[in-house]
């Protein structure tokens, strides 16, 4: 198998997540011995959480881009970025190695419309969610995406930076997800994309009155799918 690189820490439960979901699919293809063969450097999220102007984003590419660099020295054959929000700043990332970095919203883009999916709602972090980096990836796959909700965008941010990028997934933030999810459907939302990859802590997936686009499992699926092509 190839070697990938994660870089994680944003927030340590999502990075988590990836860890779990890559091994699982690995073990899945390979055998139930195997493992993925990864790097993942854990990066102290406390100052690259809640960025605003161009200065603390410019701050957070060098600070991606030096772990993309530490990655590949290390011997990283591909990287993920295991964050939605950190993809604000991907093409300076994937500028500063030569190996390839996979972008989450391309993955989710590309699922999305595999399966025929032309119109959707986003949830995620503030900027995802209002900034077009990410947006536009989507729409590039013939995605047609709703506008924001303001309050969608409060309540995400209280919900996502305050319990679960700490770990801490409560009823009350279930309860919310779901309306949420209903009242999109209400607006006519023929799917949700999680685009925020600690959202399938208070969201059932695999159950929910629409089809679940969650980024965390997409962008993971891409990275056994690479790890494996050799194998």
């Amino acid at each position: 198998m190839r070697k990938l690189g994660l870089i994680g820490g944003m927030s340590w439960a999502s990075t988590r997540t990836y860890y779990e979901y890559i091994n699982r699919l690995v073990q899945q293809r390979v055998g139930a011995h195997h493992s993925a063969p990864l790097l993942i450097e854990s990066l102290d999220f406390a100052p690259l959480c809640r960025l605003q102007g161009d200065a603390d984003w410019q701050r957070a590419a060098g600070v991606l881009s030096e772990s993309a660099r530490r990655l590949e020295q290390a011997g990283a054959e591909g990287l993920v970025i295991g964050a939605n929000s950190m993809h604000r700043v991907y093409s300076e990332v994937s500028q500063a190695v030569a190996i390839p970095i996979f972008h989450i919203a391309e993955c989710v883009g590309a699922k999305m419309a595999a399966d025929g999916v032309v119109n959707a709602a986003l949830l995620g972090t503030s900027n995802v969610m209002t900034e077009s980096f990410y947006r536009r990836r989507l729409v590039a796959h013939g995605i047609d995406l709703l506008p924001p909700d303001l309050a969608n965008v409060e309540a995400l941010d209280r919900i996502i930076y305050e319990q679960l990028v700490v770990g801490k997934a409560t009823r009350e933030a279930e309860r919310a997800l779901k309306t949420m999810i209903t009242v999109l459907e209400q607006d006519g939302a023929q799917a949700i994309v999680l685009a925020c990859t600690e959202l399938e802590m208070v969201v059932d997936v695999d159950a929910n009155v629409l089809p679940i686009y969650d980024s965390t499992r997409i962008h993971a699926e891409k990275a056994a799918e690479w790890l494996l092509a050799d194998a």
